[in-house]
């Protein structure tokens, strides 16, 4: 049998998997589940057309979870020939751990059955470091030749395959394989208490949806030149609205709110809002595991149940909390298949979210607002999930009469994520770029703090 540090395909996995919840039974376990992971990737950072970077790792995991009774314990395991002493250890952990009737396998009925959607997550391509340099080497010569741009702060380029088998002992079996391919630039203009930076980046499942290299370095670089000769605002209400990079942050603050752990916790301003009103009528937000090519996409959650969408919130209402097993039992509900998991516990997490129901784009937003904030960064962690509480460092632009007037740095936005998510107008311009695939989005009447 191999080691899972020595794998060679999909077959050498399948086999430690079941090979772990052998061990599993033969130490006693009632029931157990077990992931097994392996990948490799490979990296190339570059600053003013100097390698500092070539990283290439490979490795693989075993992660195993026992239950006796309604005790549980999960050991992860480096090598074949300890599976049967970490499959004795993580029973006796079981037996001395606290009972928690949330915590155990899912029933067979709300298991995925083959045959599992085929996804396209795995292109076969595995550039190695002389092709990624190449690739970087083009993106930093097309952000240096953008005018105004006087440094490099680094490029990169990265690709990273992963084969994953997950298995249970009452029988269900599955496994895939994906590719994720990037590349990103950070510019730098302007020098000392006038220096700005700004990058860009593209990620993608397949190698040849990549946006050009060239195409990366040029929006880094004018994306800083931008920036230059930035004003702090005085303190002021007014409308801000969010380019999509950035309004993929603020969609990421609805996540968190409908996240399965946070809502069982009552550590959440949605808990117990279901069914109600929680943004304009005409927006939907659908969660789908099962989108192509998607970078979030799964043909089954991390408890084994099956990938299919949901709606989020439904005509402006509040549809669905995103639960694994734990979570829904804590809230007396049935978990939706959103079990995220690497070769530790599984927990809730979102999928590809998309946004429906918005209309124009990015400059009728700011056309329609007349005056505000344009904000293309956000710094800080500051949104309270359990209080509403919104406030965080922000740059962009201040926009007159529909038009953009001046970079603006050093402010912050605040607000109410409630009347934040209730007042929110979304655009209809998403770029596809993130698996949080959110379009620009406007809200009026926010706290500008500045000097």
């Amino acid at each position: 049998m191999p080691n899972p540090s020595a794998f060679s395909d999909m077959a050498d996995l399948t086999s430690l998997a079941e090979a772990a919840l052998d061990a599993a039974r033969a130490a006693g376990a009632d029931a157990a589940d077990t992931v097994v992971a392996a990948g490799s990737s490979t990296a190339v950072t570059l600053r003013n057309g100097v390698t500092e970077e070539v990283e290439r790792s490979e490795g693989s995991d075993i992660g195993l979870r026992v239950f006796v009774g309604a005790r549980s314990a999960l050991v992860g395991v480096g090598h074949v020939r300890d599976l049967a002493d970490a499959a004795a250890r993580a029973v006796a952990m079981a037996k001395a751990a606290p009972e928690d009737d949330t915590v155990a396998l899912a029933p067979v009925d709300l298991l995925a059955r083959p045959p599992f959607p085929d996804l396209d997550l795995d292109d076969g391509e595995e550039p190695d470091a002389d092709a990624l340099t190449t690739r970087a080497r083009a993106m930093e010569e097309a952000m240096l030749d953008v005018a105004g741009v006087t440094n490099s702060n680094g490029v990169s380029a990265g690709a990273r395959r992963a084969e994953r088998v997950f298995a249970t002992s009452t029988g269900f079996l599955g496994a895939y394989s994906a590719t994720f391919h990037r590349q990103s630039a950070t510019a730098i203009a302007g020098d000392g208490t006038r220096m700005e930076r700004d990058s860009w980046s593209s990620v993608k499942r397949h190698l040849a949806e990549l946006a050009a290299p060239e195409e990366i370095g040029r929006i880094a670089g004018e994306r800083t030149v931008r920036r230059l000769d930035a004003q702090q605002l005085t303190t002021r209400k007014c409308a801000v609205v969010f380019e999509p990079r950035a309004a993929s942050g603020f969609v990421g603050h609805l996540l968190g709110a409908v996240n399965g752990s946070a809502v069982a916790r009552g550590a959440s301003i949605l808990a117990g809002k279901l069914g109600t009103k929680v943004m304009p009528e005409a927006i939907t937000i659908r969660d789908d595991p099962t989108v192509p090519r998607g970078l979030a996409s799964r043909p089954f959650d991390g408890e084994g149940l099956a990938a299919e969408p949901i709606d989020i919130v439904a005509g402006g209402t509040l549809a669905s909390y995103i639960l694994d097993l734990s979570t829904a039992r804590r809230i007396g509900a049935t978990s939706n298949g959103r079990a995220s998991r690497g070769t530790g516990l599984p927990s809730p997490s979102s999928t590809n979210v998309s946004i429906s129901g918005g209309s124009g784009d990015l400059q009728s937003l700011i056309e329609e607002a007349g005056s505000g904030v344009l904000v293309t960064d956000l710094i800080g962690m500051g949104a309270n999930i359990v209080n509403g509480n919104y406030s965080r460092g922000a740059a962009g632009f201040w926009f007159e009469n529909g038009e953009i007037a001046y970079p603006v740095a050093e402010i912050t936005v605040a607000g109410s994520l409630v009347d934040m998510f209730a007042a929110a107008r979304f655009a209809d311009d998403a770029p596809g770029f993130s698996s949080v695939d959110a379009p620009s989005i406007a809200i009026a009447g926010m706290t500008i703090g500045g000097r």
